[in-house]
């Protein structure tokens, strides 16, 4: 699988579709560019679809440090960059999100659209650090099968969780979660948990935005799409019904719908 080099760090991506516009996804933490496989199936007839898994995550390099948000940023530019694909639409799942803010206010040109799902523009709650915390250091010793079902009910809303039809795929997503490598999943978490929050920043993007969130979306509430959708003029929001925090994966074809009716109107 292909992987480049961007800022001291390996990262694995994958290139599909043709077209002459670009659609760039970011996945969240402790997920990969797989996550998109819905959307990349619906979208490479029109569009080249780009994803990349972020450092220490997914096929990424584990590298020694490197996840604070402002130098996965930095990776992000330099990706845009190095695979020419300026402007492109650029997709943001929550930690996905918290780069598509920073380079629709900060580096416009690189940018046609904005799409964000299931993010935030402000820093991780204070009621959720001790837990998060408490996950990660299980997870950093013992491995994530340890916290596997505290984490599914975090990354996934009870409509996808308790549909007896879809439990082969809960149970491939689980293995997935797990199959994370502890130490590059660690220092992630820990980027995020210390992140600093862009919402004062946002105000200035006049990039084209979809906002997407998941009504039963517990990890980044739908009040942080609506706090996101005031704050960015003429930005769009779209709520998905049934889906928790992985929209893409809980409700594909309601997601694809958004990005394609949100494409068109461009």
């Amino acid at each position: 699988m292909p992987k480049i080099q961007v800022n001291g760090a390996k990262l694995h991506y994958t290139d599909e579709g043709t077209g002459p516009e670009t659609i760039l996804f970011a996945h969240g933490l402790l997920w990969s560019g797989q996550m998109f496989e819905a959307q990349i199936n619906a979208l490479k007839d029109r569009y080249r679809c780009i994803t990349f898994d972020f450092r220490g995550q997914g096929q990424s390099e584990i590298t020694q440090d490197g996840y604070d948000m402002e130098i996965l940023y930095r990776d992000v530019v330099r990706l845009i960059e190095v695979l020419g694909c300026a402007p492109c639409h650029f997709t943001g799942l929550s930690m996905g999100g918290f780069m598509g803010m920073r380079l629709a206010a900060r580096r416009p040109e690189l940018l046609r659209s904005l799409m964000l799902l299931g993010t935030s523009a402000d820093p991780e709650p204070v009621e959720n650090v001790p837990r998060y915390n408490r996950l990660n250091f299980v997870a950093r010793w013992l491995g994530l099968r340890f916290v596997a079902a505290p984490v599914m009910r975090i990354m996934f809303g009870q409509t996808f969780l308790t549909d007896p039809n879809r439990a082969a795929q809960r149970e491939e997503w689980e293995k997935h979660l797990i199959a994370n490598h502890r130490i590059g999943v660690s220092r992630a978490v820990r980027g995020v948990i210390d992140r600093q929050g862009v919402y004062d920043e946002i105000g200035k993007i006049t990039t084209p935005t979809l906002i997407m969130v998941g009504e039963e979306d517990v990890a980044t509430v739908p009040a942080k799409a609506e706090r996101i959708q005031a704050r960015i003029a003429g930005s769009r929001l779209v709520r998905i019904p049934g889906a928790g925090h992985s929209s893409t994966i809980e409700e594909p074809e309601a997601v694809n719908m958004a990005i394609k009716a949100f494409l068109d109107k461009l």
